[in-house]
């Protein structure tokens, strides 16, 4: 009302309402600065250009997301590819996620999933994460951060996607989650996560786990 009342009166104008508005906590980032670290890791997973590559319904190579079969191949691994896009990320970051040849690329995102909660996995260095500040922290910080569901249905995909550095609010934190990248039915570069597992019923967001590993090849 004070701030209707001075306007209208024209004791403050535009550009001062603008700047005060800037200077709201609602609207700083939610989970810090984005460091050296996070702005080479963000670097790197746009160098990837998942838009262009990993793209669904084609059969490709899993670290590089190139088709390496003709566009009317309709054999099995051709769906979507959040999995591999997910271990290719890795692969570039010297990170080890459950990739092939070990598991095919069918299913690989419950596999990785179920793996990553496992002791082996704590031993290769990656821990479970238990707030969406935290990852969206860790991510600007230059941690390879990943949000993954395991399907309960065996027969069914799962899904996970990676973490990307970003400056949003902790109101978008709130409503949405953390920024990610992803591949998928249509891949993404920069996407809510809230929205990235909506194919998968229940499962947004009590039933996805985080998880984070520090990247030394990043390291400030």
């Amino acid at each position: 009302m004070l701030l209707r009342r001075a306007l209208l009166t024209g004791l403050i104008s535009l550009p001062a309402i603008s700047r005060a508005f800037a200077d709201e906590p609602c609207c700083e980032p939610c989970c810090g600065p984005i460091t050296s670290a996070g702005m080479r890791l963000a670097a790197l997973l746009d160098s990837m250009d998942v838009e262009h590559r990993w793209l669904p319904q084609r059969h490709v190579d899993w670290q590089t997301g190139l088709a390496d079969q003709p566009a009317d191949f309709r054999g099995p691994d051709t769906a979507t590819h959040c999995s591999a896009f997910a271990a290719a990320v890795g692969w570039r970051l010297g990170v080890y996620l459950l990739r092939p040849p070990e598991f095919r690329l069918t299913f690989l995102a419950s596999a990785q999933s179920r793996w990553l909660s496992l002791a082996a996995a704590q031993s290769a260095g990656w821990r479970r994460v238990e707030s969406w500040m935290a990852a969206q922290s860790l991510a600007n910080q230059g941690q390879f951060v990943v949000i993954c569901y395991e399907n309960p249905n065996p027969k069914r995909s799962g899904h996970i996607v990676v973490v990307r550095p970003s400056l949003k609010s902790a109101a978008a934190l709130a409503l949405e989650g953390p920024q990610v990248i992803q591949a998928a039915t249509r891949n993404r570069s920069d996407w809510p996560a809230a929205k990235s597992f909506t194919a998968h019923p229940g499962a947004w967001p009590n039933e996805v786990k985080i998880f984070a590993h520090e990247v030394a090849a990043l390291a400030d």
